[in-house]
């Protein structure tokens, strides 16, 4: 493409209104430029005539010193200086490129920094090498500008390009996480000992009893979240493989277990990888026709995204990378990808337990009760898996199958490869925050509350568990007071003056 046809003045792009009349550059104005069929970047860039530099949620604003040649080399060094590297967009575009183009593109400045990263993006996503020799000198740089984007701490350098592989993941599965604040601060504060420091405090007897609590409560939250109100059988036996979470490999033969734990009766579902396409959302209730919110990859490409999955996992999991940013990677991964017919709800948010669990951030055989805390952030869960979903819907060409599914009809397999999951690193950051600050210590405070209680009904009426437990039961149903049906029934042994002070304590001890 010629010179002079990216860069154009813009106030709105694609329904999203800019902060200021400017020239829209780098990756929002390649992707015009080229139509690449992608969802348009979280953030984009603006160049200012106001002389302003500043940022907003979904704009970064340059003044015009920073304003690039308009060229198509230029544009790329310009969003990979300043917008991180979209490997998304790379795979789009190298697609509409000729190799002759894209050897011309990466020799305009052979020994440049970020020559040098279009040329090794280019054989690495597609695993062929252009007919250019190796580089002999030059220092080594990272692919990954650490300041932007969370990288691998140890790179593996490819000499043919003098470059520094620190993608934290393979060809095959690499979503990116950009830096934010709110990530940063997480990491800063460093969750993980801070949870030590409080279980630390807590008595082990407690904290067992406490840990038993939540293993239920998380897993009857994690049916919950998919709209089931499960047996206590079936959430226990789910609580139960949570509880092993990180003791175990994880590849397919593993998840196909669990998955036979979360389905009760397969009778009417195929287990294991789906053979048909997938969808999730409602179907329309006169035509039976689907009403997708999210469309799963395609079924013929499941294995292949599987095993990148898998893959990048292992990577990760042996190198120092953030334990919470690979859970955020693997189990979102996991969940767009949507391998099965159904329990995929629940088996991503097991892989959070894992993952959090082998990688040493929770503690194995202390539960760590994310999936409560999505629970009671259920709006905000929702919001950001739409954030993926629904920008995809607009480049997924799907019909309806005669059994009222979808089937997709044209190659998506890059979407589930490599997405930006910022958000979902947000999120996931925000529930593990909630779950030590909030959740355990609410449990633990219970238990602490409930032993006093007990304690003093064993010292003054030496009532046996059982009736204690069915004390304090009666009392939290109905505000700290006895009703009067369970005085003439259960209590009724118990005199007016007893039903006072033990209303009292109740409240002494749990207010």
């Amino acid at each position: 493409m010629d010179n002079n046809h990216f860069s154009r003045k813009i106030s709105l792009f694609h329904g999203r209104k800019a902060p200021e009349e400017g020239l829209l550059v780098g990756y929002g104005a390649l992707i015009e430029a080229y139509t690449l069929a992608m969802p348009i970047p979280h953030r984009l860039t603006l160049i200012s005539s106001k002389k302003r530099q500043y940022v907003t949620d979904h704009w970064q604003v340059f003044t015009s010193r920073h304003e690039p040649e308009d060229s198509l080399y230029k544009q790329l060094v310009f969003a990979l200086k300043y917008e991180g590297v979209n490997l998304l967009f790379f795979k789009k575009l190298f697609k509409k490129l000729s190799e002759e183009t894209i050897t011309t593109l990466v020799q305009i400045e052979p020994q440049g920094q970020y020559s040098r990263k279009i040329w090794f993006l280019y054989e690495w996503l597609f695993q062929k090498k252009l007919s250019i020799p190796d580089l002999s000198t030059g220092n080594f740089v990272s692919l990954l500008d650490e300041n932007l984007q969370f990288a691998l701490s140890i790179p593996v350098n490819s000499s043919r390009h003098r470059i520094k592989n620190n993608l934290p993941g393979t060809v095959g599965f690499c979503p990116l996480i950009f830096r934010t604040d709110k990530l940063n601060n997480y990491i800063a504060v460093n969750l993980s000992n801070k949870k030590n420091s409080y279980l630390n405090t807590i008595h082990k007897d407690v904290l067992q009893r406490a840990s038993a609590f939540l293993l239920l409560k998380d897993s009857k939250a994690s049916f919950t979240i998919e709209g089931e109100n499960p047996t206590n059988n079936r959430a226990v036996r789910w609580g139960k493989a949570i509880g092993q979470a990180g003791s175990k490999s994880l590849d397919t033969e593993e998840l196909l277990r669990l998955q036979h734990i979360v389905i009760e009766n397969s009778r009417f579902l195929k287990m294991g990888f789906r053979s048909e396409g997938g969808f999730v959302g409602e179907h329309d209730r006169t035509t039976g026709e689907p009403l997708p919110e999210h469309i799963s990859a395609k079924a013929q490409d499941v294995a292949l995204l599987m095993e990148g999955l898998f893959a990048t996992y292992k990577n990760l999991e042996n190198t120092d990378f953030n334990a919470v940013l690979t859970a955020a990677l693997i189990a979102f991964g996991f969940v767009f990808i949507h391998p099965y017919e159904d329990g995929n709800g629940r088996i991503h948010r097991y892989l959070l337990h894992h993952i959090l669990a082998k990688m040493q951030f929770a503690q194995q055989g202390i539960i760590f009760p994310v999936s409560a805390s999505i629970l009671n952030h259920i709006d905000d869960y929702r919001v950001v898996l739409e954030s993926y979903s629904h920008p995809l819907l607009d480049f997924i060409e799907w019909e309806t199958t005669k059994s009222n599914n979808v089937t997709v009809l044209n190659d998506t397999i890059d979407f589930y490869r490599y997405f930006d999951a910022t958000n979902q690193a947000e999120f996931l950051y925000d529930c593990v925050n909630d779950t030590i600050v909030t959740i355990i210590p609410y449990e633990v405070a219970y238990l602490q509350k409930y032993d006093k209680m007990k304690a003093y009904l064993d010292d003054i009426f030496q009532m046996p568990d059982k009736t204690v437990a069915m004390v304090i039961r009666f009392l939290e149903q109905n505000n700290g007071r006895f009703s009067k049906r369970a005085l003439e029934k259960e209590f009724a042994v118990l005199t007016n003056e007893e039903v006072n002070k033990i209303e009292e304590q109740y409240k002494n001890c749990f207010d």
